[in-house]
């Protein structure tokens, strides 16, 4: 019983001796150096922080879309450095100095109607024979100009072909390698005023044609109604045949 009793004593006082060397480190640790896990509160920063991100992401996607519109706006004001108008000017006012440059009778209304009142109206009864003949042959020259004129006129046009060829060319490339859209509109306006300077030789084409078919109708119509002058006046009966006194040699 005595030898049981001190074995107590002695385990107890042992325990007593090792507990405070077991709980010396954790007394030797600061309470603010203690690492805590938030599981819950770690996910939540990781879904703002990806939030954050995606919104960055936006930002940059919609920055890079300005800047490239601002880009192209750029481009479609860009002007094209090609132009064609003094060529198609030229081209015009070639044709138009052609048709300026009619002879007898040109392109004007007044001047129009001076000479078919002088040259084409009906032929007078009291005009003398010289004089029927010198309208006929003025009538006639009119006639030849106007077809000069005409062919004149279509060698010009036929001229132009080759120069309208050279631009058709250009302004092509000039719309298909336009980097905006200002350039391809300039390009396709002066394609249209091509058209326009070719639709411009056709009129004047047609115009010259026209002129020497109609001064070949008038010609024609005026010289019938002279014809009919000269044979009126040959079968109208003269005074016929008055005898008279002839000499001959001399008597």
């Amino acid at each position: 019983m005595i030898r049981h009793s001190r074995s107590r004593a002695i385990l107890m006082a042992a325990t007593m001796l090792a507990a405070p060397i077991a709980l010396s480190p954790m007394l030797a640790t600061p309470a603010h150096a203690l690492i805590v896990f938030d599981p819950s509160n770690y996910a939540q920063n990781v879904i703002q922080a990806a939030r954050a991100l995606e919104q960055i992401t936006h930002q940059i996607t919609s920055l890079q879309n300005e800047a490239q519109m601002l880009i192209n706006q750029a481009r479609n004001l860009v002007s094209l450095p090609f132009s064609s108008l003094q060529q198609l000017q030229q081209s015009v006012q070639k044709t138009q100095q052609l048709l300026n440059q009619a002879q007898n009778i040109g392109f004007d209304v007044q001047k129009i109607d001076q000479m078919f009142a002088q040259k084409y109206a009906n032929v007078s009864m009291s005009a003398s024979d010289r004089q029927l003949v010198a309208d006929a042959r003025s009538r006639w020259q009119n006639t030849v100009g106007g077809l000069q004129d005409a062919m004149r006129v279509q060698a010009g046009v036929v001229g132009n072909i080759d120069t309208n060829r050279t631009q058709i060319s250009n302004l092509v490339s000039q719309s298909q390698g336009a980097t905006g859209a200002l350039q391809a509109t300039q390009a396709g306006n002066q394609l249209l005023a091509l058209q326009s300077q070719q639709l411009s030789d056709l009129v004047a084409l047609v115009s010259a044609n026209g002129r020497a078919d109609a001064l070949t109708q008038a010609e024609r119509a005026a010289a019938a109604e002279q014809g009919r002058e000269q044979r009126r006046r040959f079968l109208t009966p003269g005074a016929g045949y008055t005898p008279g006194n002839a000499r001959m040699f001399g008597n």
